[in-house]
């Protein structure tokens, strides 16, 4: 008997020197014989029955939701499926070719069943697409533990301290720090605290210099209180640094001594200086991304060492609409886009600020679970006034006519009634990668794409094998 082809190579399993990646992943039927893969495979499996098991006792409904929809303007750029439809459609369309959306997550479908009364609680390990460009921490199609919740706290919680949870949701919050602690016992051995810190986005941004914070490590920014504010790293001890520099922005002396004695400067520290608009914009500024550039070179040469401990956080009141958001460039071409997605409702006492047009200062009920300056998950409440809502669409992100149509459905829902409700997605490969002390999620599913978006094993995508299956879709290909 032979077990196996007599002129095929094998792969073992205890080869130290493993070949690149891509063929790796063009025979990832073999590269799967790796323990390391195959015990990633296993404990994902685990993971996800704690899931499971977990919502199920705080009472939640597993519900799945369709992934043939249609396109919406939510945010991503979408993946267009072809149907025969086209073919046999109304004589108004029929013309045109149609198209199903893969969706981009399940968002619309869990807010309609809120909507509908029928469950109170949902829940879903969903798979999500998403046609962006490729990333390190990205694929085309992830999975995404997501869910619902109705009657949600909404509104003002009379909390001055921005370290605690100041916006509605808090219920959402009780059961993914739940959840995580179930998971971090189970799989880590490590008892997580009851309540994980909460941060606002203003905090963050102002400290740490990005929306999701490493709080494993000092080198804090300090900042002046000015209309452009004037941030500054400082580094001691290491070498002089003259605070003049091409930007001019210390050039006068007497600016130095005064930033110097601000900041407590001592000799032989190193401070590195930047300006920017007094409300942060974005994920990140440029000290806050130098900030984990001079961390990552500490750690390379051995002069840092970051503690392994998970340092879970909620970072708050994220700004609720953006321009600078590069991710969302072609669908709001210069108009407002959602910092979260357009059903994320305004903090209650901001709310004024948006109908009157301080747009710029309106802050949102979103909120990111960031897990040692890796964001793991996001969510929000949700609008649930249909007015406010069809507002949003029109007044300030503008969308036009045919992009508020395809809303149509959502709109009706919320004018025949919906509870404050509202949810959170929490990546899974991403929670995976990190359980597994993976460099990639693509170590933690079983046939992941390249960084590009390819998939090497079953070489796709790929051209129509013919024109002829193009034209049973109303597909014309063009002629180069």
């Amino acid at each position: 008997m032979q077990t196996f082809p007599s002129r095929q190579p094998t792969q073992g399993t205890c080869d130290p020197h493993q070949p690149h990646e891509d063929l790796r992943l063009r025979y990832r039927y073999l590269d799967l014989r790796r323990p390391v893969l195959s015990n990633n495979l296993h404990k994902r499996s685990k993971v996800a029955h704690i899931v499971r098991s977990t919502l199920h006792d705080n009472d939640f409904v597993e519900v799945e939701t369709p992934i043939l929809l249609k396109s919406t303007p939510e945010g991503a750029r979408e993946f267009l499926v072809p149907t025969r439809l086209s073919s046999t459609a109304n004589a108004r369309s029929s013309s045109h070719p149609l198209f199903y959306a893969l969706p981009q997550s399940p968002q619309q479908p869990k807010q309609l069943l809120i909507a509908s009364g029928a469950v109170d609680r949902y829940y879903q390990i969903a798979r999500c697409f998403r046609d962006e460009d490729g990333r390190k921490d990205r694929q085309p199609e992830f999975t995404q533990i997501d869910l619902e919740m109705a009657w949600v706290s909404w509104g003002n919680q009379y909390a001055a301290d921005a370290g605690v949870w100041r916006i509605g949701g808090k219920e959402v919050k009780e059961v993914i720090e739940t959840l995580i602690r179930r998971i971090w016992s189970t799989i880590e051995g490590v008892e997580l605290p009851e309540e994980f810190r909460v941060m606002t986005y203003a905090e963050a941004m102002n400290r740490f210099g990005s929306d999701k914070p490493d709080v494993r490590f000092g080198l804090e920014a300090r900042l002046s209180q000015t209309d452009d504010i004037v941030e500054a790293l400082v580094d001691a001890p290491r070498q002089q640094y003259s605070l003049s520099g091409s930007a001019g922005l210390l050039s006068d002396y007497d600016v130095q001594r005064a930033v110097a004695n601000a900041i407590e400067l001592q000799k032989g520290d190193t401070i590195w200086v930047a300006k920017r608009s007094r409300i942060p914009q974005g994920g990140s500024t440029t000290l806050g991304r130098l900030r984990l550039s001079l961390s990552a070179i500490a750690q390379s040469l051995g002069t840092l060492s970051l503690p392994t401990d998970p340092h879970f956080l909620w970072v708050t009141e994220f700004p609720l609409f953006t321009r600078a958001d590069s991710d969302k460039d072609f669908l709001t071409r210069g108009r407002w886009g959602s910092s979260h997605h357009p059903f994320t409702a305004p903090m209650w006492e901001d709310i004024e600020k948006m109908y009157s047009g301080q747009v710029y200062e309106v802050r949102g009920q979103h909120y990111d679970l960031v897990l040692n300056g890796t964001e793991i998950g996001g969510g929000s409440v949700r609008v649930h006034d249909a007015n406010m809502q069809e507002y949003i669409f029109s007044e300030i992100l503008q969308l036009s006519n045919s992009e508020r149509s395809s809303f149509d459905h959502l709109l009706h829902a919320l004018r025949c009634g919906a509870p404050p409700h509202g949810g959170i997605a929490l990546g899974f490969d991403r929670l995976m990668a990190i359980l597994c002390k993976a460099e990639s999620i693509r170590d933690v599913i079983a046939f992941p794409k390249t960084g590009a978006g390819t998939d090497l094993l079953f070489r796709s995508p790929a051209p129509a094998s013919s024109p002829d299956i193009l034209q049973q879709y109303g597909i014309e290909q063009q002629r180069s």
